[in-house]
């Protein structure tokens, strides 16, 4: 889940400006979309994107969570930052109810983002009814 490669490009401030590309293969020899083998065309894995600024921000707070991994590491030793990741990996396995809305105040603490505020501690999660099988859920999240 949190897995980081330590590298010299993950001491970056900002994250990298060249958009991450992924091209779907889905013609055949003749150049022609194969749809009993990958399906129907859809336009969303055809559509270019937007630009580089919307990955530039997807990956902001993981550029800036790999630099301040990078400055502990070299600050305390190679023990901080895997001590901080085994953190992150204990309190992120909620064994809460997957049903009901809740929220993880020690992951938000462990990251850094118990100090902002987002629309989502504003406004909350959708709003919806109360779910129909409480133990159908249950058995999704533990895997029965």
């Amino acid at each position: 889940m949190y897995s980081h490669v330590y590298t010299m490009a993950s001491f970056r401030i900002v994250p990298d400006n060249q958009p991450k590309t992924a091209q779907v293969q889905s013609k055949n020899s003749l150049g022609l979309h194969d749809t009993l083998e990958y399906g129907p065309r859809t336009i969303q894995a055809e559509a270019q994107s937007e630009g580089g600024l919307r990955s530039r921000l997807e990956s902001w707070e993981e550029t800036q969570d790999n630099l301040k991994l990078n400055m502990l590491r070299n600050v305390h030793g190679l023990h901080a930052p895997m001590r901080l990741l085994m953190e992150r990996r204990i309190v992120a396995a909620s064994p809460h109810m997957p049903a009901l809305p809740q929220s993880n105040i020690h992951l938000d603490i462990l990251m850094g983002r118990d100090e902002t505020i987002e629309p989502g501690d504003v406004f909350g999660a959708t709003v919806s009814g109360p779910p129909l099988d409480i133990h159908k859920d249950m058995e999704r999240k533990l895997r029965m």
